[in-house]
């Protein structure tokens, strides 16, 4: 059985971002599977604009379009890039056999090239939906034309109703298709969560002197943000965070590690709070492969949003990273990741609003190592039962066979 990958934003382990698609990819061909993945790069090393290029990694068959993007454009410049790779994925799809179309979103364009190798072909597709397009996107602002919006959830019914299964990546963002598209509810029963990748984060012997050599001293606790610098993620919060714990207790440090529109003027923002290289600072990012050293050195990980309820749902790569790297996990909104911690123990929920927090009681947290040990250790074991890469591979397998079926059936019948 052969399985397209559609994914504009492939990462390999040596690069910086989530490998999601990476480890599943690999992991299909491990099972027998033939799997060739459509994508894009912006490394222009040896590319032409709008040109392909193959490269085989790890056994998975990888098709890279140069196309130059960055967290950085504007909306206008983002949309230009998702519909230029619209057209020349699907192009590219027309030239492809395969059993299934395995479409992983954002942004939602990204299901529309499946969408036409279906019409035209009849291929089935599987629309996994990482974030909830457009309903978040509408949420924080980014689309407020009308008519826009309602070309966007149309667009949404279009690739729900056409999907053989719809695969969210978290019980919120089915809620939210389901209560929103209720004839998509069969086809969304099945939720494969973001992927704690237990393997990448095992037997990582911890650099001691790693803290030492990046910021100049070894933090009595330090918490661990590795991601995206953008306005979803709010760093404001983190940074207004470390002004008042400053004031509590001053040993508490925050490491921001990452890229984004945003990194400038959060520097910025710092250095007008006074807690610039003092118990804030900035890392530069580092790939996936050597993400597990960073994360062996610090005492938690954290992930954090703008308190927009929508955005509540998200299955962000900090949280199963923190967990398969058995660390206590930190966020500062409600929704299902919030559920979790607190059912499990395995970390600290701060309320959306910083004014409505006992900073008090969130230092003496952090400062017990018992807390956070126990923490640690439950949230590894959680993150073994419930979001490892084998959970989420047999997960898939059973829909790759059900789509297998179902061809079959319909071939019979014709």
């Amino acid at each position: 059985m052969k399985i397209v990958y559609l994914h504009q934003y492939f990462k390999k382990p040596t690069e910086n971002g989530g490998t999601r698609s990476y480890d599943l990819a690999a992991a299909f061909v491990k099972e027998g599977y033939q799997v060739e993945v459509v994508t894009t790069t912006s490394d222009a090393k040896g590319f032409d604009t709008g040109k392909w290029r193959v490269e085989i990694v790890n056994n998975v068959k990888v098709n890279y379009l140069y196309l130059p993007y960055d967290n950085s454009y504007s909306i206008l410049k983002r949309s230009t890039v998702f519909f230029l790779f619209l057209w020349h994925s699907f192009w590219r799809l027309r030239k492809m056999e395969a059993d299934v179309i395995l479409a992983t979103s954002t942004p939602l364009t990204i299901g529309i090239p499946a969408l036409l190798k279906k019409w035209i072909d009849g291929t089935p597709y599987i629309f996994e939906v990482r974030d909830v397009w457009p309903e978040a996107v509408i949420a924080i602002g980014a689309v407020r034309n009308t008519v826009i919006k309602t070309i966007l959830y149309k667009l949404e019914s279009v690739l729900y109703s056409n999907a053989e299964f719809i695969v969210p990546l978290s019980v919120d963002m089915q809620r939210s298709i389901q209560s929103r598209f209720p004839r998509a509810s069969k086809k969304s029963e099945v939720i494969i969560e973001n992927i704690s990748e237990i393997d990448r984060f095992s037997g990582v012997s911890k650099n001691a002197d790693y803290l030492e050599e990046v910021i100049g001293f070894t933090p009595k606790t330090s918490i661990l943000y590795a991601g995206t610098f953008g306005k979803v993620n709010r760093i404001d919060y983190v940074i207004e965070l470390a002004a008042e714990l400053y004031k509590v207790d001053s040993s508490i440090v925050f490491l921001l590690m990452g890229t984004g529109a945003e990194k400038m003027r959060l520097i910025e923002l710092a250095i007008k709070l006074r807690v610039f290289k003092k118990n804030v600072f900035f890392l530069d990012p580092v790939g996936k492969n050597d993400l597990p050293k960073v994360y062996s050195c610090v005492s938690m990980g954290s992930s954090f949003v703008a308190p927009v309820r929508e955005l509540w749902a998200n299955s962000a790569n900090k949280f199963f990273d923190t967990l398969a790297a058995g660390k206590p996990i930190l966020i500062n909104h409600g929704g299902w990741q919030s559920d979790v911690i607190t059912r499990n123990n395995i970390g600290y929920v701060l309320k959306p609003q910083l004014k409505d927090n006992n900073l008090v009681d969130f230092a003496s947290y952090v400062n017990s190592h018992t807390n956070l040990a126990v923490a640690g250790v439950r949230a590894r074991e959680f993150a073994k039962v419930n979001y490892s890469l084998s959970v989420a591979v047999q997960k898939y397998l059973k829909l790759f066979e059900l789509v297998r079926l179902t061809k079959k059936n319909k071939s019979n019948v014709s």
